[in-house]
């Protein structure tokens, strides 16, 4: 599979094409940043659109802003090239018109706030934990350069929790330097606490999420929002 990078000199981009170029499964054929800053061993292109000609992608990979995800949507869509998605900052409204635009389409993304296959257990374990606690709050703590708070993925946990829960669930944001990727879920009983917490140290840990989505681009229909539902059949 012949797979862009959108976003390739960023943190989280240089480590999704040293993945891709690593893997014997599919073959980098580009990288795309605006500002057009050089990547060693990889061709930067500085428009989307040129990139998809020259390239003949068969996806892209985006890890850019959430300013720009949705415009590199678009181009996309009118491309017929699928996506995977890292950015994060989608209101619930924007998914929803997505998903429905895709409908009577064939076009198709995986949108995933977290890639590290830790944090989506942590997701499926604090939705199950939700049913049996009168309350639970999330810290979540992310590097200094975070542009949007709250995280993705502290969103994406909540959402799933209020599935068993109607009371609210705050969301605490950290952001600081030193710090790359972290969530906890503490829940609270009279007498006893439980705390979920997921760390992901190093970017490196998001890569076997990005490759597993890449490969299950084929099989998916439409919009899908969430690593969780390519790991697990009940979510």
């Amino acid at each position: 599979m012949r797979v862009l990078v959108n976003g390739a000199t960023g943190k989280m981009g240089q480590e999704v094409c040293k993945a891709i170029a690593d893997s014997p499964e599919y073959t980098l054929v580009g990288g795309v940043n605006v500002s057009g800053r050089a990547l060693p061993g990889v061709e930067i292109f500085t428009d989307l659109s040129q990139a998809l000609d020259v390239t003949q992608a068969q996806v892209v990979v985006d890890f850019t802003t959430p300013d720009a995800v949705q415009k590199n949507m678009e181009v996309c869509f009118a491309a017929k090239v699928p996506m995977v998605i890292g950015t994060t900052g989608f209101s619930e409204t924007d998914l929803a018109k997505w998903q429905e635009r895709t409908k009577a389409t064939k076009w198709k993304a995986i949108i995933a706030p977290n890639f590290a296959i830790g944090a989506i257990l942590l997701m499926k374990f604090s939705q199950e934990a939700m049913g049996y606690f009168q309350g639970a709050e999330i810290i979540e703590y992310h590097h200094a350069q975070k542009l949007d708070a709250p995280s993705g993925t502290a969103l994406r946990t909540q959402a799933l929790m209020a599935k068993e829960h109607t009371k609210p669930i705050p969301i605490h944001s950290v952001r600081l330097p030193g710090l790359v990727a972290h969530q906890e879920v503490i829940f609270g009983l009279p007498g006893q606490t439980l705390t979920i917490r997921h760390d992901s140290t190093n970017r490196e840990s998001f890569m076997p999420g990005v490759l597993l989505a890449i490969s299950k681009i084929p099989e998916i229909e439409g919009v899908v929002l969430g690593l969780e539902h390519i790991l697990f059949t009940d979510i």
